[in-house]
């Protein structure tokens, strides 16, 4: 019963949860700002993977949440912390 408009909060709580621990693990991190700020991503990411498993979803949403609710948002998070390598 569920519409594609149902499944917006979940992806934006995954998306915007990832940017804001990368961005943060960045702009605290003294060195490897992008490095750490993945690694977020990648545990992110096995999260995602495991509700993937547990919880019934359609294909279409697990493909476009594990695709780009993880590590294009750490990545873009260390770009907004603004520190270069």
């Amino acid at each position: 019963l569920f519409e594609p408009k149902h499944f917006l909060f979940p992806f934006l709580a995954h998306a915007l949860g990832t940017l804001a621990g990368a961005f943060l693990t960045a702009r605290l991190a003294v060195t490897n700002h992008l490095r750490l700020a993945l690694l977020i991503g990648v545990f992110f990411l096995i999260g995602g993977s495991v509700m993937v498993a547990m919880l019934p979803s359609p294909l279409w949403f697990s493909v476009v949440d594990l695709a780009l609710a993880y590590l294009p948002m750490a990545w873009l998070g260390a770009r907004l912390a603004g520190k270069k390598q």
